[in-house]
């Protein structure tokens, strides 16, 4: 049970980035969502330049669904141990790398997706982002706790003294 504890959150946000991959979310159909929104917030903006807004949007989607799962498989590898560990990191974006190939070669066969080995690279980056970004979180903890403690020591050397 203690496994599952661990890993349910990053099982979970798999199966969302699987639901993404379906042809509910084909570009046509967020399309009808987001270029409609766009044309409202930029009213005389060109029609292929709000299309190409709509591909980026969707490219940083791509981007933080994989930023995301990579720090939730990392609390799983983790699991309850302080700390970071280069291993780590590299084990969780090596499952980010598979799962986001499984993902591609499974949209290869929903109607109106197409699979392309670039998402695989930019769902890969996201994953070492996310990878990069919790061992600065990590670092900078470390780094406030040894401060804490300099100045904790003089502070405790002082009251003992006085004593």
């Amino acid at each position: 049970m203690r496994w599952l504890q661990r890993w349910w959150p990053a099982l979970v946000w798999a199966v969302v980035i699987s639901i993404f991959s379906t042809a509910i979310f084909t570009s046509e159909n967020t399309g009808r969502i987001i270029i409609p929104v766009l044309h409202w917030l930029f009213p005389h903006m060109p029609k292929h330049t709000l299309l190409h807004i709509h591909h980026i949007i969707r490219k940083c989607g791509h981007f933080t669904e994989y930023c995301v799962l990579s720090l939730l498989i990392l609390r799983g590898i983790r699991a309850d141990r302080q700390g970071a560990h280069f291993r780590w990191a590299l084990a969780t974006i090596a499952i980010v790398a598979c799962y986001a190939g499984l993902d591609e070669f499974h949209q290869s066969f929903v109607p109106g997706r197409t699979a392309a080995i670039s998402d695989v690279l930019l769902d890969t980056s996201g994953g070492i982002a996310a990878q990069v970004i919790a061992a600065l979180f990590t670092s900078w903890r470390a780094l406030g706790e040894h401060r804490r403690k300099i100045i904790e020591k003089p502070a405790k050397a002082r009251e003992t003294s006085v004593d």
